[in-house]
């Protein structure tokens, strides 16, 4: 085979393994413990798809994947390798790379908006129970009648608010409005605010196609979400990002059935954050994903400690399969390594089981797709090198590409057009108007208050007082983080 059709994963017994490139829309794993070069693996997967005009899209747990962007350096234990696997036209060189980074610190600002996240994933993302997850997919429905975007989250605070003022108006139509359930999506939110997310939720939004890009020789961009700090400080945001980008994809790319070779390559690091107390609704919408958007010409890669950290419905579905050492310390473990050994086409050659706790760094048992879609038997595979750096580039690098990058200043500025929040502040300011028009006309003096409490509020005046409180407060609550981040030198 001409070496445009496949990609070379590695060798066995001096023989080459690899994958045909027009199997790579049938999705892959890439699974062992850590220390045990999974990252590395990634790393050649996607230089090998980037060389195949094929875009890739992956996030990057340590940083380390930061070095796709420059040429390998010689050394002693790449040469030792390349000298077991016969690899031609093997030359250290960077890929083409484009840093994102939900913070807007070290890549791009990625984000999109509360409508398009939507109800499921957004009630995914804030572990709402079922009563709660009814009153969102309500909030969006009204937002949908009323004609107001949510943008950001201040949109989701005021049109929450606006519904518990008015939830006997709207219970005939929409169901039961709980003041309880409300607050306990607005205390959600807060947390969720606290993790990072006010910068994840807003516009511009992320253009899918900015992900799917070429460079001028032909070579697939390699999209690098820096997901060091967001995995840290909020893992099921995390999630519930990159599964938005796969419905996204999902639903807008064209059916293009089987291609000679994939549209773009998505790699899911982390990949048991996805199934972690997630719902089975939202289980099985992964499932269906999965299996469908590879005629969408996409490829999933999952990447974990173990293939057990994969719903069986999805597992089976993972084509290309390259397993790293597992460990096994005890009983459990020693059944995990067995059951992980019987997803494999067994090899007559060895016993799977007892390899998988024998593999070195850099080694593998890899089975990937045969011409017709069908695992091929499993071997103890060597793992070429990278062409491109092991290790991060250094903060001026990695700068540098910034600058030059095709995206340099689209993201930066975040604008706030009118949506939700702005439209209820209006009505409330309009009705306010109104209201003190109608009393200057009747030239009603109000009594004077009382020592032992304030005059007794019109219910007009009560919604106007609130939801004027209600939009206030963001503002209060942003000059008073201001403030306090300035005084104990926190970050905004």
């Amino acid at each position: 085979m001409a070496s445009s059709e496949y990609l070379v994963i590695g060798a066995a017994e001096g023989e080459l393994v690899a994958q045909l490139s027009r199997m790579g829309n049938r999705h892959g794993l890439i699974a062992g413990a850590t220390g045990s070069g999974k990252t590395v693996t990634l790393q050649v997967l996607a230089e090998s798809f980037s060389r195949l005009g094929v875009p890739v899209f992956t996030a990057d747990i340590k940083g380390d994947l930061s070095g796709l962007a420059e040429g390998g350096e010689p050394h002693p234990k790449i040469d030792q390798r390349l000298q077991q696997i016969p690899l031609k036209g093997y030359h250290q060189r960077p890929s083409p790379v484009v840093f994102w980074d939900i913070f807007g610190e070290s890549g791009h600002p990625v984000r999109t908006t509360i409508s398009e996240m939507g109800p499921l994933l957004l009630s995914n993302l804030l572990d709402l129970n079922e009563t709660q997850s009814g009153l969102l997919y309500a909030c969006f429905r009204i937002a949908d009648d009323e004609g107001m975007l949510l943008l950001d989250l201040k949109d989701l605070r005021a049109l929450l608010h606006w519904m518990g003022e008015n939830s006997k108006a709207l219970r005939s139509e929409y169901g039961n409005i709980s003041a309880s359930s409300i607050g306990a999506i607005q205390r959600r939110l807060l947390v969720l605010e606290e993790e990072g997310a006010d910068r994840f939720f807003g516009e511009p939004a992320l253009r899918l196609e900015d992900l799917m890009q070429v460079d001028f020789s032909g070579n697939g961009v390699i999209s690098i979400l820096d997901a060091t700090r967001l995995l840290a400080e909020s893992p099921r945001l995390y999630a519930t990002f990159l599964l938005w980008i796969l419905s996204e994809l999902f639903e807008q790319l064209p059916e293009v059935g089987d291609p000679e070779r994939p549209k773009l390559v998505f790699f899911f690091d982390e990949a048991h954050l996805l199934f972690d107390r997630t719902p089975r609704v939202v289980v099985d919408k992964i499932e269906q994903v999965v299996r469908l958007i590879r005629s969408k010409g996409v490829g999933i890669y999952f990447v974990t400690q173990s293939p057990l950290d994969i719903p069986e419905e999805v597992l089976g579905q993972l084509g290309l399969k390259i397993q790293h050492a597992l460990r096994a310390f005890s009983p459990k473990d020693l059944k995990a390594v067995r059951s992980v050994a019987q997803s494999f086409p067994a090899n007559p050659a060895f016993d799977t089981a007892e390899v998988i706790t024998d593999l070195g760094i850099g080694e593998a048992l890899v089975s990937a797709l045969d011409d017709q879609g069908r695992p091929q038997m499993v071997t103890r595979t060597l793992i070429r090198p990278p062409e491109s750096r092991i290790g991060p580039l250094a903060e001026d690098e990695r700068r540098q590409r910034l600058q030059r990058s095709p995206f340099s200043g689209r993201y930066d500025q975040v604008v706030d057009r009118q949506s939700a929040y702005e439209i209820l502040k209006q009505r409330a300011d309009i009705q306010q108007q109104e209201a003190q028009a109608e009393v200057k006309a009747k030239k009603v003096v109000p009594p004077p208050q009382s020592s032992r409490g304030r005059r007794h509020q019109s219910s007009g005046e009560a919604f106007i007082n609130s939801v004027t409180r209600a939009v206030g407060s963001q503002i209060g609550r942003q000059i008073v983080r201001g403030i306090m981040g300035s005084l104990f030198g926190g970050r905004r």
